[in-house]
């Protein structure tokens, strides 16, 4: 299945502006260990998964006691994850309660909660071949950490419906365009996987840390960071899953998320092979660890279900969908 191809190219040729640029990652204000996972999904799931180099601090110098995010799937020793940069070095802030929701975005992409997919639902995609490229919030999918059951994990929903080969690239504090030292920004990834011959459906996970970095001053707009993105697929079906947040405030706060969800609307007259997960119509307040951003088991499990069969319904066994925005 193919898309013709929009008529804009990649509109960030080699720009790489330095900025103060902010990097959540799976356990909050840390290091993380970056990394590939490789699967090949036919009947059960095979994982191969290769550690990259450790990423370094956020390039803000902020960071926060806690334990490193890694997407090998050992569980270390608990310890509560960041919620937004207090502004000092060594500090950090978590909200004793979610706060309340700011307004929503155009109606064009409703934020009404709706019920979680669920299991078993019968939906099968075209999409045999899929690449998948994520930040913490993709981590904790494939982690036994925040999913005992190998079954919840995200490679084994895909599985399910209908995915044979997968490869998925997750790593805390991830953007398109900054990188954390040691680490490789989405675009990066995207674009060595197509050099090396993939072609198939593509799922970007990415946002959250983008509209976050251009808040505090990126030269890179929100609309440069989606069609440097959406060029590295070359008109092959993409499914983006949306983002939301619990943040009040602060650069992850759910209006500038808000901002990024609007722009990711706005994208889909420019990409006709372009589908959004609405997950922030899905997700749960209950599923929000106290950080507001990052999901409990309950939540984590929701999303790796609610990807996969967002997946199927964006690009059913038919071709694609009519429906652009999907839930």
């Amino acid at each position: 299945m193919r898309f013709p191809r929009s008529s804009l190219g990649r509109v960030l040729s080699g720009i790489r502006p330095r900025p103060r640029s902010l990097h959540l990652t799976a356990r909050g204000w840390v290091a993380v260990a970056g990394g590939a996972v490789v699967l090949t999904l036919i009947g059960a799931v095979v994982a191969s998964i290769a550690p990259g180099p450790r990423a370094g601090a956020a390039a803000s110098g902020l960071r926060s006691p806690g334990r490193a995010g890694t997407v090998s799937g050992r569980a270390d020793t608990a310890s509560p994850r960041a919620g937004q940069p207090s502004g000092g070095a060594g500090t950090r802030a978590v909200p004793a309660a979610a706060p309340a929701r700011t307004a929503g975005p155009p109606a064009t992409l409703p934020r009404t909660r709706t019920a979680a997919p669920r299991a078993g639902s019968g939906l099968r995609t075209s999409c045999l071949r899929v690449a998948h490229i994520g930040d913490s919030t993709s981590v904790d999918l494939i982690s036994s950490a925040d999913l005992p059951d190998p079954g919840e994990r995200l490679p084994a929903r895909y599985a399910d419906v209908g995915v044979r080969h997968l490869l998925m690239d997750a790593s805390g504090g991830r953007s398109i365009v900054e990188a954390l030292r040691g680490q490789v920004n989405g675009y990066s990834v995207a674009q060595a996987w197509w050099n090396r011959g993939y072609r198939g459906c593509w799922v970007f996970a990415l946002g959250t840390n983008d509209t976050a970095n251009v808040s505090v001053g990126s030269a890179v707009g929100l609309t440069g960071r989606i069609n440097e993105m959406m060029s590295v697929a070359h008109g092959e079906p993409v499914l983006w899953v949306n983002t939301v947040t619990e943040l009040s405030g602060g650069p992850w706060s759910e209006a500038n998320e808000q901002l990024w969800d609007a722009a990711l609307v706005s994208a889909l007259a420019r990409y006709p092979n372009m589908r959004i997960l609405n997950w922030a119509a899905l997700a749960q307040p209950g599923w929000f660890l106290p950080d507001g951003i990052h999901y409990n088991e309950a939540g984590c499990a929701a999303r790796a279900q609610a990807i996969a069969q967002g997946l199927a319904s964006a690009f059913p066994l038919d071709g694609h969908s009519q429906a652009r925005i999907v839930l």
